[in-house]
């Protein structure tokens, strides 16, 4: 019997047995016997586990233990990048960068949704455009032309900051959950919705979004009557769309999935694809370029007549080979955003297993009454971080804002006894005396933005090479940061989400 077989006949049975439980029958409870699902017994329900549905122009990686960080010598001598073993869950990524022309669709229901009312908060998503000029070249074209013409429809979106990207990744969300429901004849598609009127799945969730509703669940509880709305017991809905961490980035980028046999892997890759040549041996397509870079510097696209990698910019998004994974342009054509805070240490300081820095615990607002408040006039609920006093009894977290944990936070570095000393004598407000105060910002004396460092906490980390870049970055091991206000003409984005569930391809 084959591997894949076997694998997937193991697979079967353990759903089945996730099923129908212990004792063999899915209604009633394996540890009280009372039944699921009937009121005459309270109405607990218990929705079965289902498949996630695959979210659009996604592919699932399938996660697990690799080497992160550089493969090669670093030509900059930079030192925050050292090789060490970590570990990714599952999850789905966008097979393509973001394009224009999804960007443009975004845009265009920002301006429907909110135009009337909130212009300003359709102007503030615009990419810049003028990211494309340079002092010294003739780039006017592509200023007037790039992002709207449909000749670039499937080119990456460029121009565009961290803090876009993220509010596109909200958007999404609520786009492909409004669609689900209305698929699933939950809502009926409202076109008019508009300013706090439009469809938000945490307001859905909370009670707060009511639509065109055209049916509803049965609610099951006897204290209740009538009808209920969707929840996330149900498991209908898709989580949140979201950046990729640097880590999942980087594991997707490699692929190793196509060089492993059983738990040894092959080779470990410098590229997307092995060894250490960026022209493709496969005979039917030999010598064609792998990605979208500058070869040397006044070489952007190769001699006419035998152009290397076709494009002296950018490229569409699906133009060159996907690597093992089925995903597009993971070296080259654009750097991409991640949602870490950068720091050089991260890779010595975070967790082996889905490491990630940028954590800041929220919670939602609450009225008075203990109720969640009202939606803004966005349509979206509000959120505001947790406090000290809220913790204070936590073992694993105290603070809201962990970005500087380790590193620039003095005080998680120091020992208690240094800090007793160093604070002696002063007026300082400690969290055992008053645990509703949040900590002092002391990433200052480490990180001095513009006089000792470029970082700070707004500093977000950017993965992979670019059309302006050179083969060396072609490496998913190679990072970089930007200050996620700002955007260029070489940095995009795809989307990732998380795998809820199963976490193997069988």
């Amino acid at each position: 019997m084959k591997k894949s077989a076997f694998k997937k006949i193991l697979f079967s049975i353990a759903i089945v047995t996730l099923l129908f439980g212990c004792k063999g029958n899915p209604n009633v409870s394996t540890t009280t016997g009372w039944n699921y699902d009937d009121p005459a017994w309270g109405g607990f329900e218990s929705a079965m586990p289902n498949d996630q549905l695959d979210p659009n122009g996604m592919v699932f990686v399938e996660g697990g233990t690799y080497v992160m960080g550089q493969t090669t010598d670093n030509v900059r001598k930079e030192w925050d990048n050292q090789p060490r073993r970590a570990t990714v869950s599952s999850f789905y990524m966008d097979e393509c960068e973001v394009s224009n022309q999804d960007y443009r669709e975004y845009l265009y229901w920002l301006q429907r949704a909110y135009g009337n009312d909130y212009p300003e908060y359709v102007k503030k998503a615009l990419p810049d455009t003028l990211v494309w000029r340079s002092k010294l070249a003739l780039d006017e074209a592509y200023v007037e032309n790039y992002f709207r013409h449909p000749n670039y429809a499937d080119f990456p979106v460029v121009g565009v900051s961290w803090l876009q990207a993220v509010e596109y990744a909200n958007w999404r969300t609520d786009r492909v959950n409004e669609r689900i429901l209305v698929d699933n004849g939950y809502l009926e598609l409202d076109l008019d919705g508009q300013g706090d009127n439009t469809f938000n799945t945490d307001a859905y969730y909370a009670g707060l979004y009511e639509g065109l509703v055209l049916e509803e669940k049965q609610n099951l509880d006897p204290s209740s009557e009538g009808t209920r709305k969707i929840k996330i017991e149900d498991g209908l809905l898709l989580p949140k769309f979201r950046l990729p961490t640097e880590a999942e980035w980087e594991f997707a980028a490699y692929a190793l999935i196509g060089n492993s046999y059983d738990e040894r892997i092959v080779e470990r890759r410098i590229y997307p694809w092995n060894g250490y040549q960026v022209r493709t041996d496969d005979k039917k397509y030999y010598g064609e370029m792998l990605a979208n870079f500058k070869r040397t510097k006044g070489d952007a696209m190769g001699t006419a007549g035998a152009l290397n990698d076709h494009w002296e910019y950018t490229a569409p998004v699906a133009f060159y080979f996907p690597n093992d994974y089925g995903l597009y342009n993971m070296a080259g054509n654009v750097a991409e955003w991640c949602l870490d805070v950068y720091r050089p240490s991260t890779g010595q300081d975070a967790e082996d297993i889905n490491p990630f820095r940028g954590n800041v615990y929220i919670t939602k607002v609450l009225d008075a009454d203990g109720m969640i408040s009202e939606k803004d006039s966005l349509g979206r609920i509000s959120y505001r971080e947790v406090t000290v006093a809220e913790n204070i009894n936590r073992t694993n977290y105290k603070q809201a804002d962990n970005i500087n944990y380790l590193d620039g936070d003095l005080r998680s570095q120091l020992t208690d006894q240094w800090k007793k000393e160093q604070t002696e004598g002063e007026d300082v407000v400690t969290y055992e005396e008053d645990p509703e105060a949040q900590p002092v910002s002391e990433s200052n004396k480490m990180y001095e933005y513009g006089v000792t460092s470029l970082i700070t906490d707004k500093v977000r980390v950017v993965k992979g090479g670019s059309w302006k870049d050179r083969a060396f970055y072609l490496s998913p091991g190679q990072r970089r940061f930007l200050d996620q206000t700002k955007s260029t003409d070489w940095i995009g984005f795809r989307c990732a989400m998380d795998q809820l569930g199963s976490k193997s391809l069988y």
